[in-house]
């Protein structure tokens, strides 16, 4: 059997293999992964009669094909690279000197490069640029779709889907049938999800031996982050690591506030790991060198109740009406800081479903079922407005035919349950 070093370039593995072939990826078959991926997006569009979709959130580009080119970058500089899916054929149009990033992939059959309209790169010429991006791209989807074609856009700039809309496409929104694909896991693309769930699991636990008074929540929270990027993982989507008082009220990302004797810490992981895939929990730990407080215990006892009634509730076949009203009730002095969501769904990042608070759903929810296939995380956050400190937890599960399965592993902290 032969040892790779990752540590060292080789010349005989394309990139492609060099992913495939990590440690994280030993038994997950990735070729069937991208090909569910790309048929769940083609089966959404054939839904909805859409003739081709133009994707351009590196997220589900990734999704769609497996191609990952400088995720955070092209996130923030849209559309740099982008992706067209009709029901035939996928071209991938790359980033400037990077067409080698899409090669060997079985879910893309062409490269080509990418001709960015936006203002950065065009200036005052960006009307113009605009016009020359949708007569080719119009051109192209027309000599594989057949003209008038039902075009679905994401993350375009106005003057680009305006442009399109002029040449006599039908444009509709790539969203919905992008988020209704993602939704349901296969049972290989849980394999990448346990594996990027283990892999954080094992970086959280790094940074909780980390933890002692003195060192700053930047300090700590680094230590999550560079144990993620040795997993191979990509990036923490968010910095929500805080300690003290800056636990109340939850948001307040990691800061050079020094950690003190006895204060809670509380972290949600957002991290995006291996495979690209979101491993998404949260504990709250204590500091020491003491015991934690009774009103610290109430707190996490708290939290950790409605996690667990959330998650004892959840079952295949479930309306998302059914699951707020039956969800656990948020004490009034805790609702005005109460988490945004009761649940959501989870994949390569957050996604479809949003689950609400009972209280919320008149407003904010919207209804819908609980598949076998999803992935789902219950949250908590627990802390009384202006008063002290807050507790925020949550699990990582997956709902299956039969029920539900806790994926999250990463243990709670027993000193403050008792």
């Amino acid at each position: 059997m032969t040892v790779l070093d990752w540590h060292s370039e080789r010349s005989d593995l394309s990139g492609l293999q060099l992913l495939d072939q990590a440690p994280e990826s030993a038994g997950i078959d990735l070729k069937a992964v991208r090909q569910y991926r790309l048929g769940r997006v083609r089966g959404e569009m054939a839904k909805r009669d859409i003739d081709a979709m133009i994707i351009s959130d590196p997220v589900n580009i990734r999704y769609t094909c497996g191609a990952r080119n400088m995720q955070v970058f092209c996130s923030r500089n849209t559309p740099s690279r982008y992706l067209l899916v009709t029901p035939a054929k996928t071209i991938l149009f790359e980033f400037t000197g990077c067409a080698h990033l899409g090669e060997d992939f079985e879910t893309i059959d062409e490269v080509r490069a990418s001709s960015t309209a936006s203002f950065v790169a065009a200036g005052q010429d960006i009307h113009n640029r605009e016009k020359a991006w949708a007569k080719e791209m119009g051109e192209l989807i027309t000599s594989l779709t057949g003209k008038r074609a039902r075009l679905g856009l994401e993350r375009m700039n106005a003057g680009t889907a305006i442009a399109m809309a002029e040449l006599g496409f039908d444009i509709v929104d790539a969203q919905e049938p992008i988020e209704m694909a993602r939704a349901i896991k296969s049972d290989e693309e849980l394999k990448c999800v346990i594996a990027s769930l283990r892999m954080t699991e094992r970086a959280v636990g790094k940074m909780r031996e980390a933890i002692r008074p003195g060192i700053t929540e930047n300090e700590l929270w680094s230590v999550l982050y560079q144990s993620v990027i040795a997993g191979n993982g990509d990036y923490c989507e968010t910095r929500l690591l805080s300690s003290g008082a800056r636990t109340n009220p939850w948001f307040q990302e990691c800061a050079t506030k020094v950690i003190g004797d006895n204060e809670l810490i509380a972290l949600d992981t957002d991290v995006v790991g291996c495979h690209g895939y979101y491993s998404d929990f949260s504990r709250t730990f204590h500091a020491g060198p003491g015991k934690p407080t009774e009103a610290q215990r109430t707190l996490y006892k708290l939290a950790y109740e409605q996690v667990q009634h959330n998650i004892d509730i959840i079952r295949p076949g479930m309306t998302f009406k059914e699951y707020s009203d039956k969800a656990w009730n948020i004490p009034q002095q805790y609702h005005a800081n109460r988490y945004y969501l009761s649940a959501h769904g989870v994949g390569m990042t957050g996604e479809y479903p949003y689950l609400y608070h009972h209280a919320d759903y008149v407003d904010a929810g919207y209804d819908g079922e609980i598949l076998p296939g999803m992935t789902l995380c219950v949250e908590s956050y627990i802390g009384a407005e202006g008063q002290g400190e807050g507790v925020k937890l949550e699990d990582q599960l997956l709902v299956t035919d039969t029920g539900i399965e806790v994926l999250s592993r990463f243990p709670f902290e027993d000193e403050l349950l008792r």
